[in-house]
C-alpha cells in the first residue's frame, strides 16, 4: 500500500529530487490538478508514483435550501464520514467548511446523532485533509484567506491530538492552502490533558468548548466526560490556556427542552464564562430519529438568550444549517449505510 500524500509536510518530501516546498504546493493546490494530477516535471511526477493522491470517493453531496452542501465520503477502507461546505451567503466568498476527525465517536454524548454509531477508528492527517481539499474541489476553488475550518464533524478532535494537529500543520503552511490557524477552531467535549496540550502547540487552532451543562450532576448524565472531567476542572484548565489577544474563547450550549434551558442555568454559565474574553454559541437541539430529546420553545430559546446578554456575555444563536436535507452530525452517515446495507441484503 502506498502511502498517503496529504497528511505530509515539505520535509517529508525531502527525497524527491524537485524542491520540497514546490511538491508540496502541487499535491495541496488539487483545483489546479491536471487530468493526470499534480502538475510537476517528469521526475517530480515519478517521485509521486510511491504515494497515494486519490481523494475520497464523494457518495453524496446533498446542498440545501441554504446553500450547504453536505458531503458523505468514503475512505479506502470503506468507512463513511461527513463533511459540510457552508457558504457565509450567496453574495460573500467566505467559506466555512465542518470537517471530521474519527469515523464515529466514543464519547458517547446522549444528544449527539454520531453517538449511535460508537468510535471506529480515528482519520488520519491525511484523510483530514483531504476532506477539505475534496469539498473545495466539488465546490470550485474558494479565495483560500476567506476559508475556515471547524473540526466539529464526527468525531471529538483531541481524542485523535496528534492527526488533527498535524492536519492543522498541513492546512496552515503557507506554501499549501495557508489557512491561519486563527481561521480554523477546534471543538472539544473537554480533554482537560488534551487541553492543556493544545496550549503548547507552536501552530495552534482557535479553542471551542462543548459545554452543554452548567452543573455536574446534568453534565454527567448528558456527557460522560463530565465524569472523569467536572467543570471545575474545564474551567482551571481554561484559565490555564495561553489565549492571544483578542481571542475569544467559544463555548457552545446546545439547549435541550426541560434539560438545561433554565434562567438558572443562563445565570451559572455566565459566571462560568466570567474572566473570559468569550462567545456563547447558543444551539437549539437538532431532533434526529430516535433521539431522547425535544427542541426548546422558541421563547424559552429568546429568553435564555437574553439573560446571558444581560449579564455580559456575546452570545450568537445557531441554527443548524443543511437542516432541510440531513438533520443532525452523524445521521448522513447512518442513513447512507442503512440504504447500502438494505440494497446488499436485496442483491
Amino acid at each position: 500500500m502506498k502511502p498517503a500524500a496529504f497528511g505530509r509536510l515539505p520535509t517529508d518530501y525531502r527525497a524527491c529530487p524537485n524542491d520540497p516546498g514546490f511538491v508540496f504546493e502541487r499535491v495541496q493546490r488539487v483545483a489546479e490538478w491536471s487530468a493526470e494530477g499534480p502538475v510537476l516535471g517528469k521526475e517530480g511526477r515519478a517521485y509521486l508514483d510511491g504515494f497515494d493522491l486519490s481523494l475520497p470517493e464523494i457518495v453524496s453531496a446533498t446542498t440545501s435550501s441554504d446553500d450547504a452542501t453536505k458531503f458523505v465520503l468514503r475512505f479506502a477502507d470503506g468507512k463513511l464520514t461527513e463533511s459540510v461546505h457552508m457558504p457565509r451567503d450567496v453574495k460573500s466568498p467566505r467559506v466555512t467548511l465542518c470537517i471530521s476527525s474519527q469515523v464515529g465517536c466514543g464519547m458517547g454524548c446522549t444528544f449527539c446523532a454520531t453517538a449511535g454509531m460508537g468510535f471506529v477508528r480515528q482519520l488520519t492527517a491525511s484523510e483530514i485533509v483531504a476532506q477539505v481539499l475534496t469539498m473545495l474541489r466539488a465546490r470550485g476553488p474558494a479565495t483560500l484567506g476567506r476559508v475556515s475550518i471547524v473540526f466539529m464533524g464526527m468525531g471529538e478532535p483531541l481524542h485523535n491530538f496528534a492527526e488533527v494537529m498535524r492536519a492543522v500543520n498541513v492546512l496552515a503552511h503557507p506554501r499549501g492552502l495557508g489557512i491561519a490557524p486563527s481561521r480554523m477552531t477546534v471543538s472539544t467535549s473537554g480533554l482537560v490533558p488534551q487541553i492543556d496540550a493544545l496550549g503548547s502547540e507552536p501552530v495552534r487552532p482557535q479553542l471551542a468548548i462543548s459545554m452543554n451543562a452548567t452543573t455536574d450532576e446534568t453534565r454527567s448524565r448528558l456527557m460522560p466526560v463530565g465524569k472523569t472531567w467536572n467543570l471545575t476542572a474545564l474551567r482551571e484548565a481554561l484559565v490555564r490556556f495561553p489565549f492571544r489577544p483578542h481571542e475569544k474563547l467559544t463555548i457552545e450550549y446546545v439547549l435541550l427542552r426541560g434539560e438545561n434551558d433554565t434562567l438558572e442555568d443562563a445565570e451559572r454559565l455566565a459566571t462560568f464564562a466570567q474572566g473570559f474574553r468569550h462567545n456563547v454559541n447558543v444551539i437549539p437541539f437538532n431532533a434526529f430519529e430516535g433521539a431522547p430529546y425535544a427542541e426548546p420553545e422558541e421563547e424559552t430559546t429568546r429568553a435564555f438568550v437574553d439573560r446571558l446578554h444581560a449579564l455580559g456575555s456575546f452570545v450568537t444563536v445557531r441554527k443548524s444549517r443543511g437542516r432541510d436535507v440531513a438533520a443532525a452530525c452523524g445521521q448522513l452517515v447512518q442513513l447512507t449505510q442503512k440504504r447500502e446495507k438494505r440494497g446488499a441484503v436485496a442483491r
